[in-house]
């Protein structure tokens, strides 16, 4: 026999054979077997997924010379012609080229006769969508009350273009798109039969590319196998597809753990280099995050399956993947990609609204239960170990310190020796009215033992009694409340950091966020969060408090965000501190020496200056 493509060579025979349609199958067999036979069917659905074989199955199944059955034999004389298309009793007729009344005619004409050998005459009309109005009216009749032995099978991709009097008259099966599972499990029983090598992912590829039909994913098999004879290499499918290299999304997702902006620009420049879809990338991203989701959040890798279409292989990479991020992280992620994927559709620049959520999405505020990445841990480090300059103040009580502090260093020159007090922090003190943050003035505040390598933790400010005025009103140091509730919940203080501290009225502490900021709003107004921070507000001031949370309008004086007044304050620290070292006697004769700059200066683990 002559090649036949894989679509016609494993096409089903009987209803047992036909995959994804189970619905369609049951309905069909039961009607049968009890002997229910409508005048017409519809089915309709998108490309390749079975309608035109059920067609088929069911001319069979009516006219098998071993009586009307749900299991045909396939083998007799009726059978065959049948799947052959050479039977005189099952006539199919292309609906795309015979839409004129004429042709609906010489069908009406026809269904007077008997069938010639089986009992059914059946008309298999294909994309029936095609008729013209006034086909589908002279059709009307006929499939009104048709002779007995005569069945219609309509099959139609476009079911929107159907008038309503012909979907009265017949009974309508929807077919739905094949589950990439079991088109996976179809192609992996056809390259068993053909002897063909392929990876489990390149069958997953297949089953993406096909897009729910089953006919698809055969024909790009035979594309494959053409291109690649009986061993198919996985990357040469891709270039095949013209897919995008699971490579590239990965590595995406790798610069967003590590927090790499520019490793995220290089990939997608990578991307448009090779000549891919940003649009087909970009639905790629969007699709790995989802399966990082959910993974994150359903506990059992049993179930990871049921909700994911990947391998094996695949969902042990994603649960790797999915360790370096929170779900909350996660939805923000998909957030970014999704709002990309929409402006990608209408942007005249797609390659540059890519490369903004891409700079966003390594630029999101590290939560403090997630793992850092090689960058972002040695930027920690740096910043950890730094010692706390600052103006000379009065020194306060100990502070309660968390970790236990290191041996006393060498005692340094006096010019490079840290201040024993600073008054660099910033405290918000209200009495019995509103203040805006550019109000703030500095309080004094102990210098804590250094942090440990790789924690940040910022400075710890003095321990006092709160105190409250002859008014009766609340006085705070907000910086010490951000400092408890970091303490306390690292989640509440990384959204707290987002807004700003607006001031107290009364007992009433106010805490502004922008209208942007819905997401760390919205944490910090759930009702255990909003409880956590009274309950630390009425610690520190020994007074019943109430939180209020509010959204900051144009009006609203500007001013920065806690997270940026602490950044702010971390700058001027790493400027104290070069200052002093650009200073030192030493630093200054060795950049003399060696004619030199300073280019950065940081603090050891013996909390020495070094000067590089």
């Amino acid at each position: 026999m002559d090649y036949q493509v894989s679509a016609r060579k494993y096409r089903p025979g009987t209803f047992d054979d036909v995959i994804g349609q189970a619905h369609v199958v049951q309905t069909l067999v039961n009607s049968i077997a009890t002997k229910r036979i409508a005048q017409a069917y519809l089915f309709s659905g998108t490309r390749g997924v079975g309608k035109t074989t059920v067609a088929r199955i069911l001319a069979k199944a009516l006219n098998c010379e071993h009586g009307t059955t749900g299991t045909p034999c396939g083998v007799c004389s009726n059978c065959l012609e049948i799947a052959q298309g050479t039977s005189v009793d099952v006539m199919e007729i292309d609906g795309a080229s015979n839409t004129s009344v004429d042709d609906v005619r010489e069908i009406r004409e026809n269904v007077k006769f008997a069938a010639f050998r089986g009992k059914y005459r059946v008309y298999i009309i294909d994309e029936v969508h095609m008729l013209s109005n006034s086909a589908f009216n002279a059709l009307l009749k006929t499939l009104e009350e048709p002779p007995p032995h005569v069945v219609f099978i309509f099959a139609t991709t476009e079911i929107h273009k159907i008038p309503a009097t012909i979907l009265s008259r017949c009974q309508h099966y929807n077919f739905r798109r094949i589950a990439r599972t079991e088109i996976v499990e179809r192609l992996r029983h056809v390259v068993e039969q053909d002897q063909i090598v392929i990876e489990e992912r390149s069958l997953m590829a297949l089953a993406r590319a096909s897009e729910g039909s089953m006919r698809d994913g055969l024909s790009l098999l035979d594309q494959a196998i053409a291109f690649g004879g009986k061993t198919i290499v996985h990357t040469d499918l891709e270039a095949l597809l013209g897919a995008v290299p699971h490579e590239l999304v990965r590595a995406l997702i790798q610069a967003i753990t590590a927090q790499e902006s520019a490793a995220a620009l290089r990939v997608l420049a990578q991307l448009l280099d090779q000549g891919h879809d940003l649009r087909a990338y970009c639905a790629e991203v969007v699709e790995y995050l989802r399966n990082m989701l959910v993974v994150s959040v359903v506990p059992s890798p049993q179930e990871w399956q049921g909700l994911i279409e990947a391998s094996v292989e695949d969902l042990t990479q994603m649960a790797a993947d999915a360790r370096s991020f929170s779900p909350e992280r996660l939805q923000e992620l998909l957030t970014i990609f999704t709002q990309a994927e929409d402006s990608l559709r209408l942007s005249a620049h797609p390659r540059f609204v890519l490369e903004t959520a891409a700079v966003r999405a390594t630029r999101l505020l590290r939560r403090a239960d997630e793992k850092p990445g090689p960058a972002a841990q040695q930027a920690q480090t740096v910043r950890s170990s730094q010692p706390i300059p600052g103006r000379t103040g009065q020194p306060a009580s100990p502070a309660r310190s968390i970790d236990p502090a290191p041996p006393s260093p060498p005692r340094l020159p006096q010019s490079m020796a840290p201040a024993s007090a600073a008054s660099i922090a910033v405290q918000a003190p209200i009495v019995g009215g509103m203040a805006s943050p550019q109000g703030l003035s500095p309080s004094p505040m102990n210098v804590g033992s250094p942090d440990r390598v790789g924690e940040v933790k910022g400075p710890i400010p003095m321990v006092s009694r709160p105190t409250v005025d002859g008014r009766g009103a609340v006085t705070l140091n907000w910086e010490h409340v951000q400092e408890e509730v970091g303490h306390t919940s690292s989640r509440i203080a990384a959204f707290l950091e987002r807004g700003r501290f607006v001031g107290v009225e009364g007992h009433v502490v106010t805490i502004g966020f922008a209208k942007q900021e819905t997401a760390a709003r919205g944490m910090i107004e759930n009702s255990d969060n909003m409880a956590v921070l009274t309950s630390i507000c009425e610690r520190l001031s020994g007074k019943t408090v109430r939180v209020r949370v509010t959204e900051l309008s144009e009006s609203d004086p500007s001013g920065p965000t806690m997270a940026q007044m602490r950044a702010a304050k971390d700058k001027e620290q790493r400027l104290v501190l070069f200052e002093r070292a650009r200073a030192h006697p030493v630093v200054k004769q060795a950049l003399e020496i060696f004619g030199a700059e300073l280019a950065e200066v940081r603090s050891v683990s013996n909390q020495k200056e070094v000067g590089q």
